[in-house]
């Protein structure tokens, strides 16, 4: 059974789809009631599941007639892909960013769900047994080149 950080993901990801400019305002409070949770439960979701580096913008408005407006960025070009890449990368570059970018990129179709587990695995920590920030730059590096070497196929 899936849980509830699971179910209001799916839930926000099926009214962005639903939504012509692939924007949606949601009142934290409201949709914390509607899911039977504590509105802390909406920004943990929020936070972890609607990143940069999966491919969404999240902006609030706090007080009276607040709310939280997630936007999902497309990326319909491979000049913006490659922006993002390169943008993302850098000359260093975390696990969990670098599973973000990931994520995004196999949501997006430029890159296989196979291909995005392969490129997790060579990337891991647990392959890359070197000490920060060294095991970082490596992984940016190796990241990088194979996803050049893939879009540019």
């Amino acid at each position: 059974m899936r849980n509830v950080s699971e179910i209001i993901e799916q839930y926000l990801k099926n009214i962005l789809h639903l939504s012509d400019e692939g924007i949606v305002d949601i009142q934290r409070n409201d949709l914390a009631d509607q899911f039977d949770c504590v509105p802390s439960q909406i920004n943990y979701v929020i936070s972890t599941r609607f990143t940069l580096e999966k491919g969404y913008v999240v902006e609030s408005k706090r007080g009276g007639g607040g709310y939280i407006r997630i936007q999902k960025i497309e990326l319909n070009a491979h000049g913006s892909v490659l922006d993002l890449i390169f943008k993302t990368i850098s000359t260093e570059i975390d696990q969990g960013t670098s599973e973000g970018l990931l994520y995004q990129l196999e949501e997006s179709g430029y890159v296989t769900s196979r291909e995005a587990a392969l490129m997790k695995a060579a990337i891991s920590r647990d392959v890359l047994l070197l000490k920060l920030p060294i095991r970082d730059e490596i992984r940016a590096k190796i990241l990088k080149a194979m996803l050049i070497s893939l879009l540019n196929k």
